[in-house]
């Protein structure tokens, strides 16, 4: 499996963030700024929101108009479990847990299922290093 820092290399990569939202308090907000201001394909994914910084917002992962190199998770732990339930359903394997979306549940999850995924490390810091 490809080190999923390293697709954040890769000119082709997009990534959903499963949280996204306009409220600048939460890294949801930041986050997705971030990865768009650094020129990264990205999708809002919040079933409460109809749009993000003024994309359209996608209500979950498999209405997304087109199949993310990365799912970047930034949601409470007792959501994360059920988001990771429809990557495996999806074929979403590569799967990035901010660090508080993490739980041992979560973790467990993806061991069992043979992700490839990266926890408890902030993307907008591996961004920064590999920036674009």
């Amino acid at each position: 499996m490809t080190d999923i820092a390293t697709l954040l290399d890769e000119p082709e990569t997009s990534v959903a963030v499963v949280g996204a939202t306009d409220d600048p308090t939460k890294y949801g907000s930041v986050i997705y700024r971030d990865l768009k201001r650094k020129g990264y394909a990205v999708f809002p994914v919040n079933p409460n929101r109809s749009d993000v910084d003024g994309d359209k917002a996608y209500p979950s992962l498999d209405q997304l108009p087109k199949t993310p190199t990365i799912v970047n998770i930034v949601v409470p732990p007792s959501v994360t479990v059920g988001i990771l339930k429809k990557c495996l359903e999806l074929g979403l394997n590569n799967v990035w847990l901010q660090p508080g979306a993490e739980s041992p549940e979560s973790l467990a999850f993806l061991q069992e299922h043979g992700f490839n995924y990266l926890a408890n490390a902030c993307i907008m810091v591996q961004t920064r290093v590999g920036a674009r």
